[in-house]
């Protein structure tokens, strides 16, 4: 058994925004606030990073067309006492998507703790 950090990218969709700042702060406010209604405010939510295709530079995940956004959000939850990788995968997508219903969830990063490295 073992600990793992589970990193979750979500397409979050907003409507009637101007500017991709207002985009960013309705979606991680909408999803903070639908995983604190179900009990999962352990669940930690940013914005994302897309790299420029151009030079190679991160910019927010978020993109404003016509009113609507489409913001793309990280999601980090830690899963304790999981048997592997893939169970610690379909444990925090089984937590976080149970929360944020129709919302598409793709795992992006899953880190393994060291427990020996937090006991030194």
């Amino acid at each position: 058994m073992a600990d793992y950090l589970v990193a979750m990218e979500a397409a979050w969709l907003v409507r009637d925004v101007d500017s991709i700042d207002d985009a960013i702060g309705v979606a991680v406010s909408e999803a903070g606030k639908r995983l604190n209604n179900e009990d999962k405010s352990y669940v930690e939510v940013d914005v994302g990073a897309t790299g420029c295709p151009a030079c190679g530079e991160p910019f927010d995940s978020a993109f404003v067309a016509a009113g609507t956004a489409l913001v793309g959000l990280v999601l980090e939850i830690e899963v304790f006492n999981a048997d592997g990788r893939e169970h610690a995968q379909r444990i925090a997508k089984s937590e976080v998507g149970g929360a944020l219903r129709d919302v598409p969830l793709d795992i992006v990063e899953v880190i393994e703790h060291d427990v020996e490295e937090e006991e030194n």
